[in-house]
């Protein structure tokens, strides 16, 4: 788009775009899926105003009242401090968006389709509920509660976890959040075929996925992960790629073929990314909007083992890839000393078109306490 960046770019230009559905290179920045190449297009975005490849984040001691690094969910529960949690995620926001204030960085993070009101959109949120860590609370309702000041009902508001949420809502009942909204569990579980792109098996197989997700009924996805550790298949670590296996079935993940590329492949669906044209691959509207890394407690070890740390960090961006590519090395690697697989996140980068060279900031997280629009 020449002489014209995305932060030019008119908001009602893009939503007009979209009602008409004539959206081009000339109106709005794409992500474009080659039907036969196994990469994005280099300078694809997956949101209109935000960089895909821009990560920020905070590191507050102030977010929790004590040190427990081994704290179980119900305790860690207990220690969170929610103020600072959720004035760190309007900063986070800000900082992203690159706004002044916090109810401007929303509104440009979160994004309706044109012919809809924010009262009939409909939001997934995609949270992490193998074994017995948990997206803290905090977080969540702080989620929830930036959509519906924005119009959306909080009974259009689905938390699931479509492979291990089965007992979610008697569970692991999050506290603070609207009145409502919809603990899902598995919110019918991952039972619609749908292909899943390259690089598994050069896109040509199909893997059951979560229906509503497939049946384009969710408008906005939000995927909020935690940061922990994983087979050095994955790279060692599970943070918001890999939450998708929650989303998507698991299972074929962990057969022939599966391991990263089917991974890396999910995660360039148009199921979570948004509806893309059949013939170009554009992606016409976004619909994961936002990713979060809940990394105020973490492990070295999982996925299914308690917590032996608390970072007290939280991350966020709009690009699953770069995120986890960030999150892995600056926070898991550079600061906990973790071991980190790093071909594995830098393969999440080259399969999408970018290179670790692309990222800005010499691919270091946006400090949000510090950082101004």
């Amino acid at each position: 788009m020449k002489g014209e960046s995305a932060r030019e770019m008119s908001r009602r230009r893009f939503l007009k775009a979209t009602a008409d559905g004539a959206l081009t290179l000339s109106s709005i920045p794409t992500i474009i899926i080659p039907r036969r190449v196994e990469a994005l297009q280099p300078g694809g975005r997956v949101h209109p105003y935000i960089s895909p490849l821009r990560v920020v984040g905070v590191r507050d001691a102030g977010m929790a009242s004590a040190v427990e690094g081994g704290a179980n969910w119900a305790k860690q529960e207990q220690l969170v401090v929610w103020d600072a949690v959720q004035q760190n995620m309007d900063r986070m926001a800000v900082a992203l968006a690159q706004e002044r204030n916090p109810a401007d960085a929303w509104g440009k993070i979160f994004l309706k389709p044109a012919a809809k009101s924010w009262s009939d959109v409909v939001v997934a949120i995609k949270t992490n509920q193998i074994a017995i860590q948990r997206t803290r609370s905090a977080v969540m309702s702080k989620v929830c509660r930036v959509l519906t000041a924005l119009g959306v009902k909080g009974s259009n508001i689905h938390i699931y976890d479509a492979c291990h949420g089965g007992n979610m809502s008697r569970t692991n009942r999050f506290q603070g959040l609207p009145e409502g909204v919809h603990l899902a569990d598995k919110w019918g579980g991952s039972t619609v075929n749908t292909l899943v792109p390259t690089p598994y098996f050069d896109g040509q197989r199909e893997a059951p996925c979560l229906g509503p997700l497939v049946k384009g009924e969710v408008d906005i996805l939000v995927n909020i992960a935690l940061c922990k550790g994983h087979g050095a298949g994955w790279g060692r670590f599970t943070m918001s790629l890999k939450n998708h296996f929650g989303t998507f079935s698991p299972k074929p993940g962990h057969g022939q073929g599966g391991s990263a590329d089917y991974l890396i492949g999910i995660n360039k669906s148009p199921e979570i990314l948004g509806q893309m044209d059949p013939q170009t691959g554009d992606v016409l509207f976004p619909r994961q909007q936002l990713c979060i890394i809940d990394a105020l407690w973490a492990s070295d070890k999982g996925p299914s083992v308690p917590t032996s740390a608390q970072p007290n960090a939280l991350t966020m961006g709009t690009f699953g890839p770069a995120l986890d590519y960030v999150t892995a090395m600056r926070l898991r690697k550079d600061t906990l000393g973790w071991t980190v697989r790093e071909d594995v996140p830098r393969r999440f980068l080259t399969e999408c078109g970018y290179t670790v060279a692309n990222l800005p900031n010499g691919g270091q997280i946006v400090d949000a306490m510090t950082t101004a629009a």
